[in-house]
């Protein structure tokens, strides 16, 4: 099956700059850009589907393949950010009016999917992005099937009962330690349950995540910033981001959570906004320790 459908955004809009945040790394085999183009691939109630995003005249064309096509681009305006509302946002610090200035076409997506977030959130936990891209390329281009379409290299995710039946030394081989392959069976064992935070409310939704051993408050946020489009659901728990706001906001180098947390307080409701908007700065603290390299637990 293959559709099409245009979207017409409200204003300023920047395509792969809002949807940056869906890819994990640059070699995804789930989301790609080529020739201008934003590729991506999901699975739907309907099945899975690939979706193609262009910029066109102002507008945004979509083509979908699959036996999701039609759910996908039901979808579609929520995709994109029309449920989001950035010229709502009220910028209280310079640093961040600039930001705002810059990227006016800025919006948060909301995926409608929760569990497709979820699963590479808890890959990313406690390691480098570089050892959770090179896990979560393996376990969906092994576990997962070839997305419908035109596009040779895209897969679609695992089925929740595929995450549940992928063996201990397979997790291993994907250099994924116990603690994190268990938290997402667990998630995926009850698939339901997650998919069913995609309609509520931020606090209920963190609730719900986080009912799921192995999944914390860093976790379940940046599952549902991508999967909600939640405006407020700051980060926290991370190693870089308190350290990003605070030296844009404040030039200290040492910011905590606490701190992160107190400087944001007047964006309350758009918190996770405002620290987007910040990272955007590139504004960095000074790294003073060198980094940390990436583990292998497939040599053990």
């Amino acid at each position: 099956m293959h559709l099409t459908r245009t979207w017409t955004p409200p204003g300023a809009y920047d395509l792969p700059g809002s949807l940056a945040v869906l890819a994990r790394g640059p070699y995804d085999p789930t989301f790609q850009v080529h020739a201008g183009s934003v590729w991506r691939t999901t699975r739907l109630r309907s099945g899975p589907a690939t979706l193609r995003l262009t910029p066109a005249s102002g507008r945004v064309r979509a083509e979908a393949w699959g036996a999701g096509a039609q759910e996908v681009l039901d979808g579609l305006p929520a995709l994109l950010g029309e449920g989001d509302a950035p010229e709502e946002f009220v910028p209280r610090h310079r640093v961040v009016a600039e930001s705002h200035r810059r990227h006016p076409g800025l919006r948060l997506t909301r995926t409608g999917r929760v569990l497709e977030s979820l699963v590479p959130a808890i890959l990313e936990q406690k390691i480098t992005s570089i050892e959770a891209y090179r896990s979560w390329r393996h376990l969906v281009r092994k576990f997962g099937e070839p997305a419908p379409g035109p596009h040779p290299s895209l897969h679609v995710v695992p089925e929740p009962r595929t995450w549940v039946r992928i063996p201990s030394w397979e997790w291993h081989r994907a250099n994924v330690d116990s603690k994190r392959s268990d938290a997402i069976v667990r998630a995926a064992q009850r698939s339901s349950r997650m998919e069913e935070a995609a309609a509520m409310a931020l606090p209920e939704a963190l609730a719900r995540l986080q009912a799921i051993p192995g999944v914390g408050p860093w976790t379940a946020a940046e599952a549902l910033q991508r999967s909600n489009g939640a405006a407020d659901a700051v980060t926290v728990g991370d190693l870089h981001l308190p350290r990003t706001v605070g030296y844009a906001l404040t030039g200290e180098r040492n910011t905590d959570d606490a701190g992160m947390l107190a400087l944001l307080e007047p964006y309350r409701g758009q918190r996770h906004r405002a620290a987007r908007l910040l990272t955007l700065t590139g504004l960095h603290p000074p790294r003073r320790r060198p980094r940390r390299q990436p583990g292998d637990i497939t040599r053990l």
